[in-house]
This record gives C-alpha cells, structure tokens and sequence, in this order.
C-alpha cells in the first residue's frame, strides 16, 4: 500500500498538565500538536446533561476548549487513558458522571468551628467498602478469535499498557476479522501498535488488530467475520504475536468477556 490513509485516531498531548497522566502509559502512539491559539480554560465549565460526538479530524484537546473544559476534566469525565485516543462516532460527556471531577463549581471551603467546646472528630468504625468492578458490557456482535495461538498477555482493567490480548504465533499466519464491520482505520501511524488495522462493527464496538506484518484491508472496506483482514507480525513488537482490543464507546473491555472458550 503506497498511500497511507488518514488515521481515524488522534492522540492528545495537552501542555505540563497533562504529563502526569501520560507518565502511567508505557505504549504512547502518535502525538499530534495541539492547534495555535485558544489555550485551554484553566477551570472547567461542565455542562450536564450535553454530549458531543467525534467527528472525522477531531481532537480531545479542541472538543474540550471549544466547550470550555480543560482537556484533562474531559479525559477524566469519560473514563480516556493516556495517549487519549478517540474515534470518530464516539460520544464524549461534557460533564463528570458522578460529580466527583473538578468542575467549573466553586468549592466549599471548610469553615472553623466557632469559638465554645469543639466536638472531637467521628472516626468511621470500619472502612468503607471498596467498588466493586462493573460487570461487561452486553454486546449484539458475534466475536470470534482473529488468529490461532496462545494467549501470552492478558487484559488489565485500568492499565493503559494492557488494554486487549497478546497472541503469540508466527510470522505470516492469518489475521481474521472478529466480527462483519467495517475498516475505520488501516495504517501504521500509531507508535507502538506496529502496521494496525481497526474495525467499527457498529456504534457502539470496535475491534482493533496490531503488530500485523502486512495489512490486506483499506479504510472504508466492508469486511466479514473470518475475513482475512493482514498477515501476522512484529512490527511495533518484540515477537511475532497479534495484539487485539475490543472497544465499547471507545473504551476497552476484556476480550476474553466475549470471545468464544476454547
């Protein structure tokens, strides 16, 4: 493939600020320099209730100046992991889920006690409990493994280093389609996912192959379940292996919560 298609996704590296949350990824892709002029509000006005989708070109960092957030209160807000990718068609909250973001609220400072007797602080008697991990998402799509091989890494909820399933194999083994969908994005332009190769199989999911030798599909192409889509690889990777995400609203969720047992 002699012209390399547009990437659908865009990584965000907005100023000092947005350093520290980019210090827990170990697997950055491509940063693309935010846009001159219009720096970010330093305090964010949320907006409850309102959403925007992603559109073609989009970026975090300008979804959020536009509405008056800073870029990190909208990664937070949505759940976005360093290096804050986003999809087109995917829908982005313009204010904390639970309230718990800073905002554009004034804080309440606390006020000493006035002057008399002081009531000694209340000590809990035990420790509150702890949230329990959500159970996954019900999905319509009919997934099936991508390639044959051993499982060599596993996902890890909220490490942005392993968001899917390593696959080990050899070199030039078919790479298949999860799932029917449609190819959002072909290229090599994410560092650190090698020659990648990502699926829209509708609204809500997507399905990303990485460290593919050689990709076989254009953006736009319809493919279906089974379909050949690349040749395994290391491109971007140590070892000849498939990296493999499923995606819901642009998040990642453990394949193996859907893939098939074997």
């Amino acid at each position: 493939m002699s012209k390399r298609p547009r990437p659908y996704t865009i990584a965000l590296l907005a100023g000092l600020a947005m350093l520290a949350l980019a210090l827990a990824a170990c697997s950055s892709k491509v940063v693309r320099t935010t846009p001159a002029g219009g720096g970010p509000p330093k305090v964010s006005t949320p907006k409850p209730g309102a959403s925007v989708v992603v559109k073609r070109g989009d970026t975090l960092y300008r979804i959020a100046v536009n509405n008056g957030i800073s870029p990190m209160d909208l990664a937070l807000w949505n759940g976005i992991a360093p290096p804050y990718t986003i999809y087109p068609g995917q829908r982005l909250l313009l204010y904390p889920r639970q309230g718990g973001a800073r905002g554009g609220g004034t804080a309440t400072a606390s006020r000493p006690a006035a002057s008399g007797t002081q009531r000694p602080p209340v000590r809990p008697t035990q420790a509150p409990p702890q949230p329990t991990q959500p159970p996954p998402a019900t999905s319509s799509v009919a997934w099936r493994w991508p390639t044959d091989g051993q499982v060599a890494a596993r996902f890890a909820a909220g490490d942005p280093t392993r968001q899917g399933i390593d696959i080990v194999g050899r070199s030039g083994q078919p790479v298949r389609a999860a799932a029917d969908g449609v190819v959002v994005y072909s290229g090599s332009g994410l560092v650190g996912y090698g020659e990648l190769v990502i699926v829209k199989h509708d609204e809500q999911w997507l399905s990303a192959y990485g460290h593919n030798r050689t990709r076989l599909v254009s953006e736009g192409a319809r493919v279906k379940a089974g379909q050949q889509i690349a040749e395994m690889g290391s491109t971007g990777a140590a070892r000849d292996m498939l990296h493999f995400e499923i995606r819901y609203n642009g998040k990642p969720v453990d394949p193996l919560q859907y893939l098939p047992r074997r």
